[in-house]
């Protein structure tokens, strides 16, 4: 299994999924229920505040997005998704891909939270630090 980027096989998962309608409902579904859940919405790579619309979702886990013939289902648990900002987002993933041990030796979860880390480290935040 490899942590790297989830294309799909015929590239449906950018192009189908993350434009679906349950994705959408999904999405926002998760920004409602973190705000509820924290009173705020951050960054998990960089802590700082914003908006929904500010924000992309990272899968921890894909294994619940599912599709079968044209129709997708978005049935992903809240603690399989996290808020990044697009470029924090885009970091994690470069660091994903590059990186062979993350990539394949690690599950997603712990393989995005070392990630994580070595994002913090690139962007000069403290590695140990919360908010």
């Amino acid at each position: 299994m490899s942590n790297a980027r989830n294309p799909g096989r015929d590239g449906s998962y950018r192009t189908g999924y993350l434009r679906s309608v349950p994705w959408l409902r999904r999405r926002a579904a998760w920004f409602t229920e973190q705000q509820a859940r924290t009173g705020e919405l951050r960054c998990l790579v960089c802590w700082r505040l914003a908006t929904r619309r500010e924000l992309e979702l990272h899968h921890l886990d894909y294994s619940r997005v599912t599709r079968i013939g044209e129709r997708w289902s978005a049935r992903e648990d809240h603690e399989d998704l996290c808020a990044m900002h697009p470029g924090c987002h885009e970091l994690v993933h470069r660091i994903l891909d590059a990186d062979p041990v993350l990539r394949r030796h690690r599950t997603r979860p712990l393989a995005t939270v070392q990630a994580i880390r070595i994002a913090r480290s690139r962007l000069g935040l403290l590695v140990g630090a919360t908010r």
